[in-house]
């Protein structure tokens, strides 16, 4: 793996004279193990290579709720078109929702931008190493703050996520939910001892995060392969696939949302921005909120609607002649989404078109717009299907 440049000696936090007379449980005891163990087998990943409070704040909120080999695809563009909070936040938010595209919950990306701004008017563009300065920055919670200061910062800060919780638990054969309000203030507790207990905070941190993203997985743990098998409880009595109890379903809503890709003849295709707050047409605009589509617009009955009916809700001028290409259907964490998709092609510049907000986009220039993984394959969908002329 590539040589790991950040600071890793521990330096004063809120914690950072925290000691005890011994391991108040097994986690305490394993921070030197994990190091080790991290040492030789952490992923080469490219926030990894070099560390700042900047690179580090970036890669965190990316990879929230996101895949990492989606987050590497992301996260070098990203700091090359914005390399510093200066930068980002000088930029305008449709550039940065545009530079985010393929990461999701785009939320982040209007946060992130946010505390880019904070860090310029209040620490003079240098991401802060005190605790409190981190978490007082928009979209940075106890866990995005602690692992900043930990990992780049080397303060003594607790850390808890998703995998870092199914450790703990498994460790110590802690049944119940991750998810669970009890066991996040458990694994909270477990994560302050822990670091307390590690000679060096931030590379037990990360190697704690590592390991459970890479063996103690949630399906599946490769338990022969963990450095800490020897003291897990879990595995001792074969439990590791029982510990944690599966997170509670939330049930989705239905939502049908009736859509038109149309085209120029040259290839433009006719865009709409998402609002940003209210309601539109009984949608919440919370979803994909600011963000590029086709003209969409919800109604229940959408697969039930003759292309001119659908023009008409969708607000085309009846000389647009839609044509019904199929649906698409886009799961959101809270949503199932049904797209039912019309499609036409359209002669000259179009120019009645392009109103409320409307705009033609050349195919060369979408990569220009913030568009959802829903509103690009409403998009494919609208290119094979057939076409009015």
């Amino acid at each position: 793996m590539a040589k790991m440049t950040g600071k890793t000696s521990p330096r004063s936090g809120s914690r950072s004279g925290a000691s005890h007379a011994g391991p108040r449980h097994p986690a305490d005891a394993v921070a030197g193990v994990l190091a080790a163990w991290f040492r030789q087998s952490a992923r080469d990943l490219p926030w990894r290579r070099h560390r700042d409070g900047y690179r580090a704040l970036v890669s965190e909120l990316m990879l929230q709720q996101t895949q990492v080999s989606r987050v590497v695809e992301k996260y070098e563009p990203f700091l090359r078109r914005f390399p510093t909070p200066a930068a980002l936040a000088a930029a305008a938010e449709d550039e940065v929702l545009a530079a985010w595209q393929g990461l999701g919950y785009y939320r982040r990306a209007r946060l992130l931008h946010a505390a880019a701004k904070a860090v310029v008017e209040r620490h003079d563009g240098e991401v802060p190493a005190d605790l409190e300065a981190l978490r007082a920055l928009p979209g940075v919670g106890r866990y995005t703050a602690g692992a900043v200061s930990s990992i780049v910062f080397g303060a003594r800060e607790p850390i808890v996520d998703g995998n870092v919780t199914r450790v703990f638990q498994r460790l110590e054969a802690r049944r119940g939910s991750a998810s669970d309000v009890e066991v996040q203030a458990w694994a909270w507790e477990r994560a302050e001892a822990f670091v307390a207990g590690a000679g060096e905070p931030g590379v037990a941190n990360e190697a704690l995060m590592e390991l459970g993203a890479t063996v103690c997985t949630p399906a599946a743990p490769r338990c022969g392969d963990c450095p800490l098998r020897a003291t897990c409880a879990s595995h001792a009595k074969g439990l590791a696939a029982e510990i944690p109890a599966p997170k509670k379903r939330v049930a989705r809503k239905d939502l049908v949302l009736v859509t038109a890709c149309v085209r120029r003849t040259d290839g433009a295709v006719l865009l709409e921005q998402r609002p940003t707050g209210g309601r539109t047409g009984g949608a919440l605009s919370g979803l994909w909120a600011g963000l590029w589509q086709p003209p969409a617009v919800e109604s229940a009955d959408g697969a039930d609607l003759a292309p001119s009916a659908a023009g008409e809700l969708l607000g085309l001028p009846a000389s647009v002649a839609l044509a019904a290409v199929g649906e698409v259907p886009f799961m959101t964490t809270h949503r199932a989404v049904r797209f039912v998709v019309f499609a036409a092609k359209v002669r000259g510049a179009g120019t009645a078109l392009a109103v409320r907000g409307r705009r033609w986009v050349a195919p060369a220039a979408l990569g220009d717009y913030a568009l959802s993984n829903a509103a690009k394959k409403v998009l494919a969908r609208g290119v094979d299907g057939p076409v009015c002329p």
